[in-house]
């Protein structure tokens, strides 16, 4: 198969004179795609029906995305301060992940997951043979035999990328890391008590394997761009975890973006906060500079694509920050209802978020939390995010037996109020609920009848 691929940068600020600022992108044929998403939809089957796939791989999987990654790694860090441990999060990075991937290498890893033979030599078939062409401002290159990786924009890619990389996370585990993978983004986290003095060691060697497994699977570690950082337990002191990896030095940040949001040491995300308040600003104002010539619906639908989207992403890390936390992002809402509807600065926002039927950002919060609880509940949902969540069961019948309540975990922890944690905070907003929200037979149900309920609570 001859691909055409077209390199596109992988941020519009990076350089245009820098090669490897550009990610390679392939155009394939409708029924290339057509036929790949069947094959697609029959793979990740197979692999569900057997639990074949690392549950902490959450990339381009149904039910998973970027937030309920970010929730179970997130969690872990809430539980380890709960516990009076420090930890920490080391976010690696690969260099050309899906372009080193070894053919032969991947076919060997379907056959061990038990894919043989039509199946296996239909794989076989899809990855050998191969052939690329780069077509760069009107001008075609040469047909180049394509020996190694997965096509970029392809629908098979990305699924076998991550069977290509899950032997990785016995290696992780062997060292006593907990880890979380969307794709090729792979987060490192390890909880230990303060007064420990060989975690620079550990994580040395755990590195030090990792980049030796990466190696065997013609795989890249970039030092530079590998992100470590230290989260204390409260009055617990710093710590030197300078580490050396390949001959480059990663040493402890402040801050880290992580799939889209800004991480601090304190678990605070009040860089987080500034960073998403300052990007909704610019374009905010850019928005007001063209609404003269825009209709309300027109700004409506502009307004909620650019800024409301990013309000809303990954919005439940934020559940348990205190209201003056999250009151840079209402003010960012506030003037985009008043955006809408062309009013000035100081005009009362509660019947324009009424009117456009926007829920204030701490009722979007919370609805976004009880969303993942009741999928959490009653499916789908990660393994990890079950895990989190408990049904009330009594040993004998009772008439609050059918209120399908939710098990709240203590307050404290170990001496330590520990009420920042998902697990604690979905259970008892839960129980909240009305019995008529809580027994809702579908997820589009609970979700009509959560919204009125939140609308009435926090609009009226």
């Amino acid at each position: 198969m001859n691909v055409r691929v077209i390199p596109i940068l992988k941020k519009p600020t990076l350089d245009p004179s820098v090669i490897s600022n550009y990610r390679p992108v392939s155009l394939l044929s409708f029924l290339s795609k057509t036929l790949e998403r069947t094959v697609y939809n029959q793979l990740s089957c197979y692999l569900s029906q057997n639990n074949l796939q690392d549950p902490n791989q959450s990339g381009f999987r149904p039910a998973h995305s970027t937030e309920t990654a970010l929730l179970a790694v997130t969690e872990k860090l809430h539980a380890a301060r709960s516990a009076k441990l420090s930890s920490v999060l080391i976010l690696l990075d690969l260099s050309a992940a899906c372009d080193t991937v070894n053919h032969k290498t991947l076919l060997s890893t379907l056959m061990s997951l038990g894919i043989r033979g039509a199946a296996w030599q239909w794989f076989a078939s899809y990855l050998e043979d191969r052939s690329y062409q780069v077509t760069w401002r009107g001008s075609t290159s040469a047909p180049r035999r394509l020996s190694t990786g997965v096509p970029h924009g392809s629908v098979l890619g990305p699924l076998l990328f991550s069977l290509y990389t899950q032997s990785l996370g016995a290696v992780i585990s062997s060292h006593g890391f907990s880890y979380h993978c969307y794709a090729d983004d792979t987060q490192l986290i390890l909880s230990f008590p303060p007064s420990d003095t060989h975690v620079s060691a550990q994580i040395s060697a755990c590195l030090a394997d990792i980049s030796s497994w990466m190696a065997a699977h013609q795989l890249k570690l970039n030092p530079t761009k590998t992100e470590l950082l230290f989260i204390p337990g409260d009055s617990s002191p710093s710590q030197d975890l300078a580490i050396s990896l390949d001959n480059s030095l990663i040493s402890p940040s402040v801050t880290a973006r992580n799939l889209g949001v800004t991480i601090d040491n304190q678990l605070s995300f009040s860089s987080h906060i500034a960073n998403l308040t300052r990007s909704c600003r610019f374009l905010l104002y850019n928005i007001r500079r063209i609404r003269p010539f825009l209709s309300s619906q027109a700004t409506q639908v502009l307004v909620q694509s650019l800024v409301i989207s990013r309000l809303d992403y990954c919005d439940s890390l934020l559940a348990a920050l205190p209201l003056s936390a999250i009151r840079p992002l209402q003010l960012i809402q506030n003037a985009a209802a008043r955006l809408v509807f062309n009013l000035p600065k100081f005009s009362h926002t509660t019947p324009l978020l009424r009117s456009l039927h926007w829920l204030p950002v701490a009722a979007r919060i919370r609805f976004k939390t009880l969303m993942l609880a009741y999928k959490a509940k009653n499916g789908p949902a990660p393994t990890y995010l079950k895990a989190l969540i408990t049904p009330r069961t009594a040993p004998r019948s009772f008439r609050s037996s059918s209120t399908a309540r939710l098990i709240p975990p203590s307050l404290r922890v170990q001496g330590r109020p520990a009420s920042r944690l998902f697990s604690v905070l979905a259970p008892r907003w839960w129980n909240e609920l009305p019995l008529d929200v809580r027994t809702a037979e579908s997820l589009a149900v609970f979700k009509q009848r959560l919204k009125t309920y939140l609308f009435i609570k926090y609009l009226n």
